[in-house]
């Protein structure tokens, strides 16, 4: 596949960036640290696993690669070995959103993952990437076969939907502002003395399509969040100086 020659977004990330590789970065309400979900691939035997590589094709992505586009025949699921995958929806009107980050362990290319139809949105890998594609006619074959595989999915689709309703939920009850300060502070570390660092560096750009905004508005929100004193900035480098004050403006 080819690499995606316009996107400025999903570019390699500096030694610094302390996201941990089994973490989903995506939009919550709570602002408390996202659990990692289910490792599909943990979760399978020896033998589960050796049967579904066997059946799979192992494929690796370069940074801003992409596994599928949006608007593409669905032909089948993607399984994260190692690297991260960045999922996001482009409207008619060409505004883009961040569904996820989704680390190894993961899958894309849900809803339809026994194939069929079109894709709903576009998987690009945001660092090297190795999958395992597998078709989704060989998948319905091992999941009626394999009750742990079928498990294993169902959490998948169950975690997807978590976080794809949260998503939802907050696009819908708050505002931009309030938005990208849950947004920090999920993606921070744990507070100590009402202090945590933002764990990766995201462009102004990114925050703005991670919340459903815009770049103008993102820097407008971050001179905000300084001047109050909740936070310090060196470049992409945030840190929450005031996880409670905050807390408090989110709420």
């Amino acid at each position: 596949m080819a690499p995606n020659e316009t996107s400025r977004l999903d570019k390699p990330r500096s030694s610094e960036d302390l996201l941990s590789p089994g973490m989903v970065v995506h939009l919550t309400e709570d602002g408390a640290p996202i659990a990692g979900g289910p490792d599909i691939l943990q979760m399978l035997t020896a033998e589960e696993f050796a049967a579904l590589a066997a059946a799979g094709r192992e494929t690796t992505y370069a940074t801003d690669q992409h596994l599928f586009k949006q608007g593409d025949p669905h032909d089948g699921i993607h399984f994260i070995k190692s690297g991260r995958v960045r999922s996001y929806y482009v409207s008619p009107g060409g505004r883009e959103i961040t569904l996820a980050y989704w680390p190894k362990g993961h899958f894309v290319g849900a809803p339809q993952i026994l194939g069929g139809g079109e894709h709903m949105w576009t998987s690009i890998a945001v660092e090297p990437t190795v999958g395992l594609w597998l078709p989704g006619a060989k998948l319905r074959e091992l999941i009626n076969g394999t009750p742990n595989l079928a498990n294993a999915v169902i959490e998948g689709l169950v975690y997807k939907s978590m976080c794809y309703t949260a998503l939802l939920q907050i696009m819908g009850t708050q505002s931009k502002t309030s938005r990208l300060g849950h947004l920090l502070l999920t993606v921070a570390s744990a507070a100590e003395n009402n202090r945590a660092v933002v764990r990766q560096h995201f462009t102004q750009e990114e925050l703005a399509n991670m919340v459903g905004s815009t770049r103008q508005s993102i820097s407008s929100s971050l001179d905000k969040f300084e001047n109050q004193g909740l936070i310090e900035r060196n470049g992409d480098r945030i840190v929450i100086t005031d996880v409670n004050g905050l807390r408090g403006l989110c709420d």
